[in-house]
């Protein structure tokens, strides 16, 4: 058995996969701020798990940055230096090797679980999630890119309305909700301006992203991806206009499937673990 965890900057998803692959939903919790106070919450579901069954490996999923085994910062948690996979391997005793306890970012692994359900798996592909915050994720071939581990694509800083900021802060959906005071699924197609100022925000980082690293496909996922077809036209004008032909040669694409695709990439880069 797999064990996968997606903690995210509201709640915390604990899904297992068995043999075959077929998955199961454990629990759902609001994720703590407290560190101490998350690893209890681990502790008390996956040892009644771990009571039951044999576990291969148990992949986790944070919203931040993700070095060496250490979420080095969760800005949306106020989570720094957090070392869940010796703090967690110490709460369970011991009973999975602390080298089968993954940690990984979660766009990152999101990537790689939405790169895998395309019909033809991209060389390079690059992920972006607009939820709290604003994450991003890299594959080669539907695999984690030693080595960019790091990519945080949502802390780039971009021109909007004459000021230098973050990404994040200007495009994600907590944003989007602070200045409309609706979700996405509150507003039609039909109110354009709304969509047209999303994309542009959006744009922002994106002709950042697409002319340095020109990967074959864009997925467009997290909670604003989930209405990728309310904006997807200006998006896409917006790109063409300001991209040089030469540079564009990306193929931009909706989540299939955004609410599941970080426990999807915790399955797939166990797998890819254990097989190395």
């Amino acid at each position: 058995m797999i064990i996968t965890i997606d903690t995210g900057g509201t709640k915390t998803l604990i899904e297992t996969f068995d043999e075959a692959g077929a998955k199961s939903i454990i629990t759902k919790f609001p994720t703590p701020r407290d560190t101490s106070e998350y690893i209890a919450a681990l502790r008390n579901t996956l040892s009644s798990i771990l009571d039951q069954q044999s576990v291969e490996a148990i992949s986790i999923a944070v919203p931040g940055v993700v070095h060496n085994g250490i979420a080095v910062r969760c800005r949306n948690l106020g989570w720094e230096d957090f070392d869940i996979i010796s703090q967690l391997y110490d709460a369970l005793g011991g009973r999975v090797s602390i080298d089968n306890i993954l940690l990984e970012n979660d766009a990152q692994l999101a990537c790689i679980g939405e790169t895998r359900l395309l019909d033809n798996t991209p060389n390079l592909s690059i992920y972006v999630t607009a939820s709290t915050g604003v994450g991003t994720g890299i594959s080669i071939n539907g695999k984690m890119i030693p080595g960019l581990q790091r990519f945080e694509g949502g802390q780039v800083f971009v021109e909007y309305h004459g000021e230098i900021q973050r990404w994040e802060t200007i495009a994600s959906g907590k944003t989007f909700y602070e200045m409309h005071g609706r979700f996405g699924s509150d507003i039609n197609e039909s109110e354009e301006s709304i969509w047209q100022d999303f994309a542009d925000r959006l744009s922002r980082g994106l002709m950042i992203l697409l002319p340095t690293y020109m990967p074959d496909t864009l997925i467009i996922g997290g909670s604003m991806g989930t209405h990728y077809p309310k904006y997807a036209r200006q998006l896409e004008t917006i790109l063409r206009q300001n991209i040089p032909s030469y540079l564009d040669r990306t193929k931009l694409v909706q989540a299939q499937n955004p609410e599941e695709a970080v426990i999807y990439g915790c399955y797939y880069h166990a797998i890819d673990s254990i097989a190395r």
